[in-house]
């Protein structure tokens, strides 16, 4: 029976075992990025429990204002504006909308209100022309001086992007990802280390903010995983009973009782 299985089929074993080890590797990975996100759901929620930090007033480091709470108080420097390119829309989570809708996440900087450093809020997500990528969205912004509230992050979150980043010159400045390094260099002035993302939903101002959870996705990372393992076995058995069928045709050829 070992030589039919494996010794005398060995490219078909080979593959096989290549099928059951992708598609375990597979779900083992998706499993691992539900886990990723159940805690990361958990420590934000935690954290945002905590009393609300106040950026005017505080000496912040990343460390402590990562995923907190923030408040701010300051005016919007318009002009050096970046549009984050390819984000898709926000919808939260149990949320009914057009979640395939690309547009433009709105990274703008806030000069602090008494102190000299320069707060980068993503103030949110606002839907991109298909058919003129350079024409913005209607945004509106006040020229007095704003309170905003949200949390704190390391960054907007990453796309993949080809090639090196674009003019940081360019009016208006579209971007694929945002570099909270670079932008303190490229304009030499304060800023704080980490962005807040605005959470007030209820401003009339163009912009959503209906940011999901973390969790988001959960359940289609296990129906993923599910898939593959059953891509892995789906693979062994064809394996085997193609292999056993093999065996009982060898014992009639030889005249063995099956």
């Amino acid at each position: 029976m070992f030589s039919s299985l494996i010794t005398s089929r060995i490219v078909a074993t080979l593959s096989a075992l290549l099928v059951v080890l992708v598609g375990c590797g597979a779900g083992v990975w998706q499993l691992n990025r539900a886990d990723q996100k159940i805690s990361l759901g958990e420590s934000l929620a935690a954290k945002l429990q905590l009393p609300v930090l106040n950026a005017n007033a505080d000496s912040l480091t990343l460390e402590q204002a990562l995923e907190r709470r923030i408040v701010a108080r300051g005016r919007f420097i318009q002009q050096e504006a970046i549009w984050l390119d390819n984000r898709p829309r926000p919808i939260p989570e149990g949320g009914a909308g057009s979640a395939g809708q690309s547009g433009f996440y709105l990274m703008m900087p806030l000069k602090l209100d008494g102190q000299e450093s320069v707060l980068w809020v993503n103030r949110g997500w606002a839907p991109r022309n298909n058919e003129n990528r350079i024409e913005l969205p209607p945004v509106k912004t006040a020229d007095a001086e704003v309170t905003i509230e949200g949390v704190a992050f390391a960054h907007p979150g990453r796309v993949y992007e080809l090639g090196q980043k674009g003019d940081t010159k360019a009016i208006p400045r579209i971007e694929q990802n945002f570099d909270l390094a670079l932008e303190a260099q490229s304009h030499g002035w304060q800023q704080l280390p980490f962005i807040v993302r605005e959470s007030n939903s209820d401003k009339n101002d163009g912009l959503v903010r209906n940011w999901p959870s973390p969790t988001n996705g959960v359940d289609r990372h296990y129906a993923y995983a599910f898939q593959w393992f059953a891509l892995a076995l789906a693979g062994f058995l064809f394996w085997l009973i193609n292999g056993l069928m093999k065996y009982r045709r060898e014992l009639a050829v030889n005249g063995d009782r099956v």
